[in-house]
């Protein structure tokens, strides 16, 4: 099925007003509350350039396929770790998964590097019922690098189906020498758990390059609808592009970007790259939040779906 996304230009402009948020407003992921109302979690940089992920709130519904922007929260909702840790150079916001012992948020973190520019690692953190703030499940990653991921995890979108936890990632094939700078190399894999935290691995790739001018696959977004699963992710030759996926089982997927439903637009903050998709249901109206021109320097933009056969 090709989606037609329609866009409605930007709903969060970067910088954003909190006190501590320096540039950008990356990697948005919407969490429908009630009535219309939508908490909206997203990733400011501060002046040093270290990402937190921050929180907005969102209205749908003033208009016809409207949102609108209500208020920011004022502190981070997550900040970098500790000197050392593995996210103390930054946090990136992924996916919110509801259970009964809390809300699940997973993150990026990001370490710098000396012979690399930087390492990714999946992180959890926990809001735990009746709690009002989130904190980490552990200060070490829930996705370490591994025989199987020898270099970097990140991103992940996870799903929860019965008793069994579902996630897909980013997983680096390696660093390449490209005009004597290095050059990072990452594509999507799939993982399972019981319960969220541990998870196992094979090293299953779920999206794979294009060709060999793509290096750079990221920031999958996947739904379960009645017919079937569908992803959307972000994927980089010269910039990056929206990409699209159907699978029957979650396992098995059909690469088709030409479904994805959406181009860069001819000028403005999202003509040079469309980038960090994540999908909004709400009051039955499908809509697409992403990031344009400088990986979220320009703000976040939504979208508003007419799906064709």
């Amino acid at each position: 099925m090709r989606y037609e996304w329609h866009k409605r230009g930007l709903l969060i402009s970067a910088p954003t007003p909190q006190p501590w948020a320096h540039s950008h407003a990356a990697l948005p992921t919407a969490d429908v509350i009630e009535d219309g109302q939508i908490d909206l979690y997203f990733s400011p940089r501060d002046e040093d350039g270290r990402a937190h992920i921050g929180l907005a709130r969102i209205q749908a519904g003033a208009a016809e396929g409207a949102l609108s922007l209500v208020a920011h929260e004022r502190d981070p909702i997550l900040s970098p770790g500790p000197l050392g840790a593995f996210d103390d150079s930054g946090v990136t916001m992924s996916c919110l998964v509801h259970t009964e012992n809390g809300a699940f948020l997973y993150y990026t973190g990001w370490s710098l590097g000396v012979t690399v520019p930087f390492y990714f690692y999946v992180g959890l953190a926990v809001r735990r019922p009746g709690a009002m703030r989130f904190e980490r499940a552990s200060l070490a990653p829930i996705l370490e690098r591994s025989p199987v991921d020898p270099y970097l995890t990140a991103s992940p979108w996870v799903l929860r189906e019965h008793d069994t936890w579902r996630m897909w990632y980013v997983s680096s094939t390696g660093w390449a020498q490209v005009e004597g700078a290095p050059q990072h190399r990452y594509h999507l894999r799939y993982a399972e758990s019981d319960d969220g935290v541990a998870w196992r691995r094979d090293g299953r790739v779920s999206v794979d390059f294009a060709d060999d001018s793509e290096f750079a696959i990221s920031r999958p977004c996947v739904v379960r609808d009645d017919d079937c699963y569908r992803m959307w992710f972000a994927a980089r030759g010269d910039s990056y592009r929206l990409g699209y996926a159907e699978s029957q089982d979650g396992l098995t997927w059909t690469r088709n970007d030409d479904l994805a439903g959406m181009d860069p637009s001819p000028r403005g903050w999202d003509a040079e790259m469309v980038a960090y998709p994540a999908i909004l249901d709400c009051d039955g109206r499908r809509y697409l939040l992403y990031n344009g021109n400088g990986y979220g320097l320009t703000g976040i933009g939504y979208a508003v779906a007419n799906s064709a056969g």
